[in-house]
């Protein structure tokens, strides 16, 4: 949603603000001139004069034109602004790797170049479509994950500057005083669906809604890796590696508009990093209504929508685990692949002793390894464990190009240049590149059309075969991924 698009959709917006239709939670805010501050669509204040509204395509937008967040209906807790807003890749790109911190150190400068891009054009790209510069979307969200801790947590507010990626609490406080005229101390309050305990600490992460949490982590329980990754009930748990250390990542829905994720064992300094990765990971800020739009006008993907209409691709916190997996996958069943990566991750990841948060938990006693490095595969022998020689061939081939360089799971990285990689190398076909596309690189239009799953989805309709389904999926496009999960809900057990 571009500046140009939003002052198209300036009536809806309109007719959703004074309906304060949660649908639009998210996809614009408000600005009011009278006050200076700005707003969801959904504030339950007194709805002010047309007259006196701006509609910006992002909080970064608003913040840069001047306004301050609404301590009422706390801009901070709106579903993100998908990355894929607006047309540019670049932008896409730019945006995810400013939520993984690109700016708390570096200079934008330093992210064009990454971008393959002048700093002159990327602010112009920006400004095209997210209505901000990119250090106004960087100060944003620091202020916006700071003000989650702050009402949320216990976390010494010294913690929460860290956390949040100031570079001291006098900047914390400096921000906070000239962004909400009071300083942290003095907003900090509490929230009966938080809490901290011990070494763990628990956040609430919004999402847009619907959101099928029970189609993700039904996706996820029968991919789960052993030692690595549990499902117990409606909770996933993973050991996950942040800022060179072990921890675990928990994480629950608790109704309504959120999840929530506990993280055991994981310094302060990593929890920004942290967050934005599992909202990645379980594709917090889909644009459900524009997804269902474009999905819901074909005959064949219709009623899946309506059975799962809060449909999400679940990601993976790491993208060479992910492409491991997927090169186990091939042409095997999900459950045969999913016993072979117990395996690996069995004999070849590292042991891990589990956060005192954890002690005593009985369904986390089964997380005992981290998934191995791409440098310990590389020279793996991968025999006795369940995998032909081609697919151990591949998947050393795979872990050597990572642990040199030559492939990089990278927000910087554009997905077609990954796929050209990942093709290059022998034993790593287009369905591969495609899947690892779709769940690791978070490409909203990945399509694996030669996936057996998909074929059998489809062969009722009487769509035969994968160029024929590939020619089908050219209507579902920018969104192919989410027909992907449509078509895989309607098989269980089918798909990568």
């Amino acid at each position: 949603m571009s500046p140009s698009a939003l002052s198209n959709d300036h009536a809806i917006f309109e007719r959703a603000r004074l309906s304060r239709d949660a649908r639009f939670d998210g996809r614009f805010f408000v600005g009011v001139r009278t006050t200076g501050i700005y707003c969801r669509p959904i504030c339950p204040a007194v709805s002010p004069r047309s007259a006196n509204v701006t509609f910006y395509p992002s909080a970064a937008a608003a913040a840069e034109a001047g306004y301050r967040p609404c301590l009422r209906c706390r801009p901070e807790c709106a579903p993100g602004t998908p990355a894929w807003n607006g047309t540019s890749t670049t932008v896409r790109r730019g945006l995810r790797l400013i939520e993984g911190g690109a700016l708390d150190a570096g200079s934008i400068e330093q992210l064009a170049d990454r971008l393959g891009v002048t700093s002159r054009h990327l602010r112009r790209l920006f400004h095209q479509h997210v209505g901000a510069s990119p250090l106004a979307v960087a100060h944003t969200q620091r202020l916006h994950f700071a003000k989650r801790l702050i009402d949320q947590t216990d976390l010494p507010l010294a913690d929460v500057a860290v956390a949040a990626g100031y570079g001291s609490v006098r900047r914390f406080n400096d921000t906070f005083r000239k962004t909400y005229g009071r300083t942290p101390r003095e907003l900090r309050r509490r929230s009966d669906d938080t809490a901290v305990a011990g070494a763990a600490l628990t956040v609430r992460l919004p999402h847009s809604t619907p959101y099928d949490w029970s189609a993700a982590i039904g996706f996820l329980d029968g991919r789960v890796t052993a030692g690595v990754e549990r499902v117990a009930g409606d909770t996933y748990l993973r050991t996950v590696v942040v800022d060179g250390a072990a921890g675990v990542i928990e994480c629950r829905d608790v109704g309504g508009d959120g999840l929530t994720l506990t993280l055991h064992g994981i310094a302060t300094s990593g929890v920004f990093g942290a967050v934005q990765r599992v909202r990645q990971m379980f594709d917090l800020d889909a644009p459900v209504a524009d997804i269902a739009a474009v999905l819901g006008a074909d005959r064949t993907l219709r009623p899946l929508l309506k059975r799962r209409p809060g449909i999400r691709v679940p990601g993976a916190w790491n993208g060479f685990e992910l492409a491991v997996r997927a090169i186990i996958g091939q042409q095997v069943s999900v459950k045969a692949a999913t016993t072979v990566a117990g395996r690996i991750a069995e004999r070849y990841g590292e042991p891990i002793t589990l956060p005192a948060s954890l002690a005593g938990r009985e369904d986390a006693a089964s997380l005992t390894r981290l998934f191995p490095v791409p440098e310990r595969l590389a020279r793996a022998r991968l025999i006795g464990i369940g995998l032909n020689k081609g697919r151990a061939d591949a998947i050393r081939g795979l872990a050597a190009a990572v642990a040199s360089g030559d492939i990089a799971f990278d927000d910087a990285m554009d997905v077609d240049d990954v796929r050209r990689a990942l093709v290059s190398l022998r034993g790593i076909g287009a369905w591969t590149a495609e899947y690892v596309a779709l769940r690791a690189l978070k490409d909203p239009d990945a399509f694996p059309a030669s996936d057996l799953g998909l074929l059998k989805a489809v062969e009722r309709t009487g769509i035969d075969g994968a160029a024929a389904l590939a020619r089908r999926a050219e209507a579902w496009r920018p969104w192919r991924a989410y027909a992907a999960l449509l078509l895989w809900s309607s098989l269980a057990g089918s798909g990568g």
